[in-house]
């Protein structure tokens, strides 16, 4: 088995709306010596994306409904904040105190329909999450591989947290050119036992890692390459298929 490197793209500049982050990547990497090279991974946050596709909200130029505004009292938010969320929600899964899950169109369920206002510039802006994750994903995989000529995932990441466990992680919300998963069923353990429910969910697996280097709060470094991991290929393959189904569902 090879090693598995993970390491941080250090120095990227801040993304703004139009940006090419395929190039802006490949070339701090180049610039540090960490060329991306043939089946590496390379993790980026969601931010960056939704930053370069324009999908920024200033809170100023919002009205919320009365709807926004009586969920607003009973889960204590702005108002104008949780306007964005219902906009971008496709059901609303769960309420509480300062807590507002939702199952967005694209079908994740995430808090707040994944809409986030740390490392945005401008104190009245806020990110959605990226429009088709996916179909992102694929572009700038598409992107790196013209500019490089070698062939990468792309997982696209983003922080959620867990119902039945503190803290948050990161998780897969799109991805290209890997199965985000490993069906590990039929294969032995140790002592012969047939495994019946082993799925790894590879693509969270990963997205967490690369959290390990990329950081939450100030360290700037929005993309990170997980290299020496046997993925399996896929060029079809979509971060949904993480997303449990609703008839499977034991907590909604």
């Amino acid at each position: 088995m090879r090693p598995i490197e993970i390491f941080a793209i250090q120095n990227m500049p801040l993304i703004k709306e139009g940006d090419n982050i395929a190039d802006i990547i490949v070339t701090a990497a180049q610039r540090q010596n960490t060329p991306i090279t043939n089946k590496d991974i390379v993790v980026i946050t969601h931010k960056i994306v939704s930053k370069a596709e324009g999908n920024i909200v200033n809170l100023e130029k919002v009205s919320p409904s009365e709807r926004a505004i009586q969920l607003a009292q009973k889960t204590e938010k702005d108002p104008k904040f949780v306007e964005i969320v219902l906009r971008e929600t496709k059901e609303i899964v769960r309420t509480g105190h300062n807590s507002l899950i939702t199952e967005t169109k694209n079908g994740t369920i995430c808090a707040n329909a994944g809409i986030d206002k740390s490392n945005i510039e401008g104190k009245e802006n806020i990110a959605l999450l990226p429009r088709e994750p996916d179909k992102s994903a694929r572009s700038i995989r598409r992107e790196i591989r013209k500019l490089t000529n070698q062939d990468v995932a792309v997982v696209i990441s983003d922080t959620h947290g867990r119902p039945l466990r503190m803290g948050e992680i990161n998780v897969a919300i799109g991805i290209a050119g890997m199965k985000p998963t490993k069906d590990r069923r039929g294969e032995k353990d140790l002592f012969g036992y047939v495994l019946r429910v082993k799925q790894t969910a590879i693509a969270d697996e990963i997205a967490s890692a690369a959290e390990l280097v990329i950081g939450q709060a100030d360290e700037g470094r929005p993309v990170a390459i997980v290299r020496g991991y046997e993925y399996s290929p896929a060029e079809k393959a979509s971060a949904r298929e993480l997303i449990r189904p609703r008839e499977a569902d034991l907590f909604r």
